[in-house]
């Protein structure tokens, strides 16, 4: 590649593409990574359903076939072009707190307005930047990554479907959003705020603060808030989204004004009284308070204390992390003189009001019940270490992510008497459209690791040995896993194509035990390290999963867990034991 250009958006085209590993790699990773999860006698039976898949004349050379003519097709920029929109806006349950994840921001000390101006001028700041392609494009290791997700970051709206999701994007359009407006969430009331004005240059930072007080003294509502619609499962939320706009045109005006908004300001009328409230509201919070499809909603609190809820089709952590490092790194005064804002008066504002019927209103109060009652049924916890980070990590001459990865293997399998299947989420943007990789966790050296800490048999050296060799596995396979060389979202997207032709022919790999429990997450890991967040979260994945968010600084360490309330118990005995873990692994390789 020659020197990377240094707008935006100018280095995607000569980004590499994504690997297409051929159907034998992924044949020989697909069973080393599930054996360690599996019995003899289920590892025979997935490996006999991998090999009549993979037969010369089996499914899967055809179906790979048809992967790779995709590939070389004009116009696709990466074999997975199908798979992303599938995974993500083909899932049919609801998206609040099951698929959207949140970043705790840092306090700043300043009062709920100042705040929420602060965010929204760093936020025109930003997007206006990023029209002209004036926002650095990322580089790591001296090559630049992917900026495509920032085009899904302002007035991008996830869209019901019946059977998959849309989106509604600008840059699908052809080009930046043309909006100046956002919408101001109180009280499950919604205003239309024109935070630009008409040459498109932004108000003030004092003008927005008065236009954010004005909207907070204003009467509630005389309708019970749409934006509960937005927690039900997708397919039930694109019929009422049809019965909306079915029975009254302003609904649709209604629906325009929220979908092409900027983005959502949603202001709280309280201050969490924990650092666990707080991350527990902006996971879910007053649905009446939020559009969940909304790609960007930054919540702020009484008290001043604030964070982002992200819609997750478009837009993965590190581009969030980005952003967001963009707007919190420096004062919002600057960010605002810088953005060109100057007086223009106070800004237009109206109310957006649906039209309901008695139905609707019955819809309203039914979705928003159930999603509290989903709410109430996920238990959280929030663990922090003040006393270990990175820095300690790379001191005892250990990966900082293998040292955790593998103090959560210890802790689950003291905490529920058993090794599960792990999912660690792997950024891929050094490649064209690239987005993440599925890495599971659970290696042969974490099986002899995990078996040695508890061996009374097993002395320090033997220990030490066993937790070196899990980490050197998990780093090794985390690095193929950023090479492209994983075998499970390749596997999957087979799978897909058949599907997606209308194919007969049974498939029992994926009916085989290898890839029903390989993917049956028990642990689900992301990592969002960066100085201006405080905790990340994001639900669980399953009746039995517990979701562990960490946030890992140099000199501290936060997660945020989330599990089914039935199985809370065993998330706060893994909280527990994963305290001991972190330091009974830190005093080992200090010996």
């Amino acid at each position: 590649m020659n020197e990377p250009s240094s707008r935006t958006f100018g280095n995607e085209d000569a980004l590499p593409r994504v690997p297409l590993p051929t159907l034998d790699e992924s044949r020989a990773r697909f069973l080393r990574w599930c054996e360690p999860l599996l019995t003899a006698d289920e590892l025979a039976r997935t490996e006999a359903a991998l090999d009549e898949f993979v037969r010369p004349d089996g499914p899967g050379p055809r179906l790979h076939a048809a992967l790779e003519r995709y590939d070389a097709a004009e116009g696709v920029h990466s074999w997975l072009d199908t798979f992303w929109p599938y995974r993500y806006l083909g899932r049919r349950d609801r998206i609040a707190l099951n698929a959207n994840f949140f970043f705790l921001f840092g306090d700043s000390g300043e009062t709920q307005v100042e705040r929420a101006a602060g965010l929204i001028a760093g936020a025109l700041g930003y997007k206006l930047r990023l029209d002209d392609e004036r926002v650095p494009p990322v580089v790591q290791r001296g090559r630049p990554l992917s900026m495509e997700q920032n085009k899904y970051l302002f007035s991008t709206t996830r869209i019901p479907g019946a059977e998959q999701d849309t989106v509604r994007a600008p840059y699908d359009a052809g080009g930046p959003s043309t909006a100046r407006h956002i919408v101001v969430f109180f009280r499950g009331a919604m205003t239309r705020l024109d935070v630009l004005g008409p040459d498109g240059r932004p108000h003030t930072l004092g003008e927005l603060a008065g236009a954010l007080e004005t909207i907070m003294k204003a009467g509630p509502s005389p309708e019970p808030s749409t934006g509960h619609l937005t927690t039900k499962a997708r397919a039930e939320w694109a019929a009422s989204r049809d019965a909306l706009l079915a029975l009254d045109d302003r609904n649709a005006r209604a629906l325009d004004d929220v979908e092409t908004a900027l983005f959502c300001v949603c202001l709280e009328d309280f201050a969490p009284a924990s650092t666990q409230e707080a991350c527990d509201n902006l996971l879910h919070g007053d649905s009446a308070n939020r559009w969940f499809d909304k790609a960007v909603s930054f919540i702020v609190f009484g008290d001043g204390s604030a964070g982002i809820n992200v819609e997750h089709c478009g837009l993965d952590g590190t581009t969030i992390l980005s952003f967001v490092d963009a707007l919190l790194g420096e004062p919002a005064a600057e960010q605002s003189a810088r953005s060109g804002a100057r007086e223009q008066g106070p800004p237009a504002a109206e109310p957006i009001e649906f039209v309901l019927d008695d139905a609707l209103r019955a819809d309203v109060r039914d979705a928003a019940k159930a999603f509290a009652d989903y709410a109430a049924a996920t238990a959280t916890a929030c663990v922090s270490f003040d006393d270990f980070g990175s820095r300690d990590a790379k001191r005892l001459q250990m990966s900082p992510d293998a040292f955790v990865q593998m103090a959560y293997q210890l802790a689950h399998k003291r905490a529920k008497g058993r090794i599960g299947a792990t999912y660690e989420s792997i950024a891929t943007r050094q490649y064209r459209r690239g987005r993440t990789e599925a890495m599971r966790v659970v290696t042969p050296e974490v099986l002899r690791f995990v078996a040695a800490m508890d061996d009374p048999a097993a002395s320090a050296d033997d220990r030490r040995a066993a937790l070196r060799a899990a980490a050197d596995a998990h780093v090794r396979r985390a690095k193929e896993c950023q090479a492209g060389q994983a075998p499970e979202q390749h596997l999957w997207e087979l799978q897909l194509i058949a599907k997606r032709r209308g194919d007969t022919e049974p498939l029992p790999l994926f009916d085989s035990p290898g890839w029903t429990v390989m993917r049956d997450d028990y642990l689900s890991t992301s990592s969002a390290p960066s100085t201006n967040i405080r905790y990340f979260g994001f639900g669980s994945t399953s009746e039995q999963c517990i979701g562990v968010a960490y946030v890992l600084l140099p000199d501290r360490f936060n997660l945020y867990l989330s599990t089914p309330r039935p199985v809370a118990d065993a998330m706060h005995a893994f909280a527990d034991r994963l305290r001991e873990a972190v330091r009974e692994l830190a005093e080992l390789l200090e010996g």
